[in-house]
């Protein structure tokens, strides 16, 4: 397993924008081999954001490379940059492997 996060500090009066953005988006990943699961994660408001985290869980790192080289990524992300102003920063993308996993 492998997972892969971004988090995102989103500014308090842009939290229901930022959560329909992601809920009207089409992430493009179902039709991605090795893609398992996705989530979207809210956390606690804290020095001047909200914190979210998006994780995706994926069968392999060489899955999500593939994923990242796709045309399905780039349909995806069509549109980003243009939400900018909803973050305090960059999102901050994070990768972890599993070393152990109890289903």
């Amino acid at each position: 397993m492998y997972l892969t996060m971004n988090r995102f500090k989103v500014r308090p009066e842009a939290t229901d924008d930022f959560e329909e953005v992601w809920r009207t988006r089409d992430r493009h990943l179902k039709e991605v081999p090795g893609f398992r699961a996705f989530h979207l994660l809210k956390g606690a408001e804290s020095e001047g954001h909200v914190l979210y985290a998006s994780h995706a869980v994926w069968e392999d790192e060489a899955s999500f490379v593939a994923w990242t080289k796709s045309e399905a990524f780039r349909a995806a992300h069509k549109g980003a940059k243009s939400s900018g102003e909803m973050y305090v920063g960059p999102p901050q993308l994070e990768v972890f492997s599993a070393v152990l996993v109890e289903d």
